[in-house]
């Protein structure tokens, strides 16, 4: 598993320098186009790139949790999902524990982020805390501190924005070239200036409109040779690949999609938020490897080594042959998720802990928008808004009145 790891490392280095020819090629093709001079273009696409990488290392995380709806919890505020990202910190062998917030969203999924390991943080939907039992739940966090573990929050930063930069210059330029007359190259091009500058115009436009897709397409390959090493190591850190597996199944059958993902910040969450339920993406265009194959490797393995899951990557990729049974596929939402067992107690999880967890989940959001909540004598919960004058409040099944402290 090593030698895997070594591998994903130096392909996504060279999809990275990829991605950087492309930013100095547009740029070089703008520059020329607008300022007859190339390397000029390239200076300025490398400027930009420089500046959006230093806003991005020192206010990217804050940014991107601020534009997902995150808000930062402590360990009162969701004892079981703080304690779980407590475990799985240790078994990572992080030396500091990550921020921890919750995003208001049925959708399942998760994310981390973060410029190290010691600044760092897991982002996780009221969806995903409702459905996922404990050791489910352990694996998706397991899973994300992989990410943090091997740097690949650092890498998605420094990529996404290089994404960004490019397709920020294709756009103004595009609605230059359309909008805003000729540039000074084309002038002198239809002066007599020669083919040569006709056809570096020419490709110039062409880089103005296939640079973002190629970025695109090298950024999501960087970002689906990264889900199966955070796969392997999660299954490290719990000792149990099953609850991965089963979390993955979940989520696949999920039909809520996540409003606040967008094209730049899909690759970071466990599962492509833009999914159609049913179908994974297996082409150029998705920003994770089938979910189906995820889950294949992780219940072929022997134990929940790197060296087993290795073997299992091997033999699932070598097409030999359906490991999972057809009972254990993606479930479909009409025939409803199996129950499963607490794997420390064997007792059988039944509708009763789902609704717990909703409720669990439900009062750490309550808290998080600053609503105070009453007991009534009934056993009604009642939820008063943070800008509620009154000094009273009626019971609407009861018809107590009870007093707002």
């Amino acid at each position: 598993m090593w030698e895997q790891i070594r591998s994903n490392q130096m392909r996504s280095v060279v999809l990275a320098v990829s991605m950087g020819l492309v930013l100095l090629g547009l740029g070089y093709g703008l520059g020329f186009y607008f300022l007859d001079n190339g390397i000029a273009g390239m200076l300025f696409a490398l400027v930009l790139w420089l500046i959006m990488n230093m806003v991005a290392f020192f206010q990217g995380d804050n940014i991107l949790l601020a534009l997902s709806g995150a808000r930062k919890i402590g360990p009162s505020d969701h004892p079981r999902l703080y304690n779980i990202v407590e475990e799985m910190k240790i078994a990572s062998g992080l030396e500091k524990m990550p921020d921890v917030y919750i995003i208001d969203d049925p959708a399942m999924n998760a994310f981390a982020i973060g410029r190290d390991k010691n600044k760092s943080a897991v982002a996780i939907t009221a969806g995903l805390l409702s459905k996922l039992n404990r050791d489910e739940l352990q694996g998706v966090i397991a899973h994300e501190m992989a990410h943090i573990k091997n740097r690949d929050v650092l890498l998605q930063v420094f990529t996404s924005v290089m994404l960004g930069t490019i397709v920020i210059l294709s756009w103004y330029a595009s609605r230059f070239m359309l909008f805003g007359g000729m540039g000074s190259s084309r002038r002198s091009s239809s002066s007599g200036g020669g083919a040569g500058q006709a056809i570096v115009i020419i490709v110039a436009i062409v880089l103005v409109i296939l640079a973002p897709i190629f970025a695109q397409l090298i950024y999501f390959a960087i970002s689906r040779k990264r889900e199966y090493l955070a796969d392997a190591s999660g299954a490290a850190y719990t000792r149990y690949p099953e609850g991965l597996a089963s979390a993955l199944e979940k989520i696949a059958s999920s039909a809520e999609q996540l409003k606040s993902a967008n094209q730049a910040t899909a690759p970071m969450y466990i599962m492509n938020p833009f999914r159609q339920k049913g179908k994974p993406a297996v082409n150029l265009t998705s920003t994770h490897p089938p979910v189906s194959e995820r889950v294949r490797i992780l219940r072929s393995m022997g134990g929940a080594t790197f060296s087993d899951y290795n073997k299992a990557y091997d033999q699932v990729h070598k097409g030999g042959g359906s490991i999972i049974p057809a009972s254990a596929g993606l479930v479909s939402p009409k025939s409803g998720l199996k129950p499963s067992h607490d794997r420390n107690t064997g007792v059988l999880e039944d509708s009763s802990g789902e609704i717990q967890r909703t409720r669990e989940t439900s009062d750490v959001l309550w808290k998080l928008n600053k609503y105070k909540t009453i007991n009534c004598k009934c056993g009604t919960r009642l939820r008063i808004p943070p800008g509620f004058k009154g000094t009273q409040v009626k019971c609407p099944h009861c018809g107590n009145v009870n007093n707002i402290q």
